[in-house]
């Protein structure tokens, strides 16, 4: 399954770094397991054979590369000096030399987000010219032939794309068309401000229609069966609320941003309402459901009732979850990583600190999360970020990347010192 993170589609100002609160300062026996632990990814690494890049593909400075399976697409940005548009060129990876399949020019100007195969299509989802609006485009995988064009973001959606328009005022409907050719096969009404997407593991499973004011409406992403409907705040003036889908919960922000209160995503049944002030963001982890405050700091609670079990105000999101143990973010990303630890699921104790790696884009999820560190001489250290083992496994020492690296199930690609991409397959 292709997972896309295109963030957050709505016109709303993120919170200020800056406001954020900083990590708490943690005692000297905490220190010397940091110490030991540095040592010992240190040690492994130099004693891991560096390996140069398998393979290398062209890529000018504005070009970006994506992982599909075996296969490697390349998105060119125009060259006025040659007269050449820009282009997605598709190269495959299996076993020799990447074997160019084909190269076409896209239609317009901009500049990709993603690009993934699904039965038999390649997709690229991107902005057009001067980031004014957002693209879907089809092609034949085997030809690279232009199937079709349309304004919106295109999500996977079962056996089909779910598309929305985030950019057009006014009652735009929601729709899911076919990946060969494109056509409408329901619709539903909607615009970005009042439509929330839920995701499971095969893509857009739920459309939740969220009015100022009357019923709220869930659908199903694969029929467009509406599930359930039911005015959640009657006889309120109409306003539209924050609300964030998670754990198979709409929660719903409380006018003051003092609470939360759940339904359940099918029913709309309303399950609890708890305290949590300031909640910017919340996940499944585990068997928790994991809140992060617009401030830092993270609430972990049992999602039947609502209650916490634990806070710790060091964390700021969940990225995996394995043997009784979460995966946890430790402050805002730098120029030299994001700062990552590991603590118990059941009761957030801290278990081991990662330190700071760039975490690895993912065009595929296999239920691995790797990171890269520069360390020199042109060569990043590969490890994965496994928390079950409670320390970082090194995997590999790249000589010649540089960074900028994403990941399919089988393939990582990296900025290479040659100005292209180099390849490396995953161990």
């Amino acid at each position: 399954m292709t997972v896309i993170d295109l963030g957050e589609l709505r016109d709303e100002t993120p919170p200020d770094p800056a406001a954020r609160r900083r990590p708490r300062a943690v005692g000297r026996p905490f220190r010397s397991v940091v110490v030991l632990l540095v040592a010992l990814v240190t040690l492994t690494a130099a004693a891991a054979p560096p390996r140069p890049a398998a393979r290398t593909l062209a890529g000018g400075p504005g070009a970006a590369a994506f992982v599909s399976g075996d296969r490697v697409y390349v998105v060119q940005p125009p060259d006025p000096q040659r007269g050449v548009g820009r282009q997605l060129v598709a190269y495959r990876v299996a076993g020799g030399p990447p074997r160019t399949l084909w190269r076409t020019v896209l239609p317009g100007e901009g500049a990709a987000t993603t690009v993934w195969e699904q039965d038999g299509t390649v997709l690229l989802v991107g902005r057009t010219a001067g980031d004014s609006a957002w693209e879907t485009i089809g092609f034949d995988a085997r030809t690279g032939r232009v199937s079709w064009l349309q304004p919106g973001v295109g999500f996977p959606a079962g056996g089909a794309l779910l598309v929305q328009v985030p950019e057009l005022a006014g009652r735009q409907a929601i729709r899911r068309v076919a990946v060969s050719d494109g056509r409408t096969l329901w619709s539903v009404p909607g615009t970005p401000d009042n439509v929330e997407l839920s995701f499971g593991p095969s893509g857009v499973d739920r459309l939740v229609h969220l009015p100022a004011a009357g019923e709220t409406a869930v659908y199903d992403a694969a029929s467009g069966t509406r599930l359930a409907a039911r005015d959640l705040a009657p006889g309120d003036r109409p306003t539209r609320r924050r609300t964030l889908l998670a754990a198979g919960m709409l929660l719903v922000i409380g006018a003051d941003g003092g609470t939360v209160t759940a339904y359940d995503l099918d029913t709309l049944q309303r399950r609890w309402t708890a305290d949590l002030p300031l909640v910017g963001y919340a996940e499944r982890c585990g068997s928790l459901l994991c809140a992060t405050r617009l401030t830092g700091g993270m609430w972990a609670l049992d999602p039947a009732t609502g209650a916490v079990r634990w806070s710790d105000d060091r964390w700021t999101g969940t990225l995996a979850v394995d043997g009784g143990r979460l995966l946890v973010a430790t402050g805002d990303p730098t120029a030299t990583g994001t700062a990552l630890a590991v603590v118990e699921e059941a009761t957030g104790r801290l278990v081991a600190d990662f330190g700071r790696w760039d975490v690895v884009a993912q065009d595929e999820f296999d239920g691995r999360l790797f990171g890269v560190r520069r360390i020199r001489n042109s060569r990043l250290l590969l490890v994965e970020l496994d928390p079950a083992g409670g320390r970082p496994e090194v995997r590999d020492v790249l000589v010649g990347a540089v960074g900028d690296c994403r990941m399919g199930a089988k393939l990582l690609v990296c900025r290479h010192t040659n100005g292209g991409f180099g390849l490396w397959r995953l161990p």
